[in-house]
């Protein structure tokens, strides 16, 4: 029972830090449409399918496209700073989701702008050099690494004083089903 406990914490915790990722990513590049003046005509954010976020007119394309994944870098780790160190078991989730942020848009950059998917196309579109798009990646994806190793080993889970326990793995499976359940797709009129 125990063994399954831990499966089922973290997998639906990686389900719940994939949704939150996705939904502070696109948070930066609604911050920037509307700071910019732009309009909001779509945002998807769904457990089947990429988010995105559609703005038109889009004043500030540039601001707009990069602040999706400098806001998905940078605000979960605010707000993984802001806990207090006491609050050990928050904190960690906290730490664990914010090297997941890191390493997530560091790699939709540093890797996706060799097929120039999604946000890398528009990058690009917008003036940007590719190199900007790798150094992105090579200084986030090793800091969000770096994040995790701090949290300490995988087999830590399995340890008796572990605080993954059966009530830890359902929680993180409701907190998984209300994420998806109110992902959305929203098309303001």
């Amino acid at each position: 029972m125990r063994l399954f406990s831990i499966v089922l914490f973290c997998l639906c915790w990686l389900g719940v830090c994939w949704l939150g990722m996705m939904t502070v990513h696109e948070t930066g590049h609604i911050l920037a449409a509307v700071a910019s003046g732009g309009t909001i005509t779509q945002v998807v954010i769904s457990p089947v399918a990429i988010s995105r976020t559609d703005v038109s007119p889009n004043r500030w394309p540039a601001l707009v496209v990069w602040l999706g994944p400098l806001f998905g870098a940078i605000f979960p780790l605010v707000v993984w700073s802001l806990i207090p160190r006491n609050w050990v078991w928050p904190r960690g989730l906290l730490q664990f989701f914010a090297g997941f942020c890191l390493i997530a848009n560091g790699a939709y950059l540093g890797i996706g702008s060799f097929e120039q998917v999604g946000d890398c196309k528009e990058i690009l579109r917008t003036g940007s050099p590719i190199w900007t798009m790798w150094l992105f990646g090579v200084v986030t994806i090793p800091c969000g690494f770096w994040m995790w190793h701090r949290l300490g080993s995988p087999p830590d889970l399995f340890k008796d004083d572990s605080p993954v326990n059966s009530q830890a793995a359902w929680l993180s499976a409701f907190a998984l089903a209300m994420i998806a359940g109110t992902a959305w797709f929203v098309s303001p009129s």
